[in-house]
């Protein structure tokens, strides 16, 4: 499948001569888009070959990583269980009404308990307890992951300076760096709040994947807007312009983060003239029925 680049006009992109690509990875597939499409690929290859009956992943109430897993699940022939972090609510929210309409089971355990989920001997209580599933990491972010986020760089027909990517658990950014192999430059924008502590963990998965540490990328850390999941209004306003101009609709956690980082940095005189920027859309958007109904705004 590919992804199609759509390129932007606006005035800003001529004022300072700049071009910017969309690569449109949310319409990979209307479910399991984005970024998750890439990180549950090799994931789903690999469940196969071992046989699995059931896929056992973690995640948040609003958690796009979920509803991914979730509707993968069900297309592709695998039981899914998603221990979610915090307290049930009903009714549940849309990502989590839409996973157990895929056929998921929840379960539910304390934030205390949340923080093992890459313990071992967690790990291997869960395994036991669920009849040794698949194991996939919170926001789906491990080699494989790596591996298919890789394919996002093979994936773009056109020669660029720039590609931007938003970063919850670095796997994407990961994929992207060890795709490029040390060429052109890689812009992260971190959603979390001093994101710069995802420096360490993106550099150990790009060399785990690849033996090699390169040196052409950055994290942009001053879009996080108060931090995950944390909305403010020109955030929103942002993306309200954004979506009316260009017809590309975002979400307020990772891409409409990004996107409006992008254009502050092209204001600010950032990019030199004649730059080429490719900005990786890595989908999310099942997520903003949740911010509408939990915030009572339009999104």
């Amino acid at each position: 499948m590919q992804a199609p680049l759509q390129q932007l006009q606006h005035p800003l992109l001529q004022e300072h001569e700049l071009t910017l690509w969309v690569k449109r990875e949310d319409l990979l597939h209307p479910h399991i888009s984005g970024n998750k499409w890439r990180k549950l690929k090799y994931n789903l290859q690999e469940a196969k070959a071992q046989v699995k009956e059931t896929i056992l992943t973690f995640g948040g109430a609003y958690s796009n990583h979920i509803a991914a897993t979730a509707a993968a699940g069900a297309e592709f022939g695998f039981k899914t269980i998603g221990i979610i972090r915090g307290e049930e609510h009903l009714p549940l929210n849309p990502t989590l009404q839409f996973a157990t309409q895929q056929g998921m089971e929840l379960q539910y355990i304390s934030r205390e308990a949340y923080r093992q989920k890459n313990e071992p001997a967690f790990l291997t209580e869960l395994a036991t307890k669920y009849n040794q599933p698949y194991i996939v990491p919170e926001g789906g972010t491990n080699q494989l992951a790596v591996k298919g986020c890789t394919e996002i760089i093979e994936d773009i027909p056109i020669d660029f300076d720039v590609i931007c990517c938003a970063s919850g658990t670095g796997g994407t950014i990961a994929g992207i760096i060890a795709g490029l192999a040390g060429e052109r430059q890689v812009l992260g924008f971190p959603a979390l709040k001093g994101g710069a502590f995802l420096k360490e963990e993106i550099e150990q998965l790009v060399y785990t994947y690849s033996g090699q540490h390169y040196q052409n990328w950055q994290l942009i850390t001053d879009y996080h807007f108060g931090g995950y999941a944390k909305i403010k209004p020109e955030l929103l306003e942002f993306i309200r312009e954004f979506q009316e101009q260009h017809q590309i609709p975002l979400e307020p956690v990772y891409t409409g983060k990004m996107f409006y980082g992008i254009f502050d940095l092209i204001s600010k005189g950032y990019f030199p003239k004649g730059t080429r920027i490719v900005a990786v859309h890595t989908g999310g958007l099942q997520g903003n029925a949740g911010f509408a109904e939990r915030l009572g705004i339009k999104v």
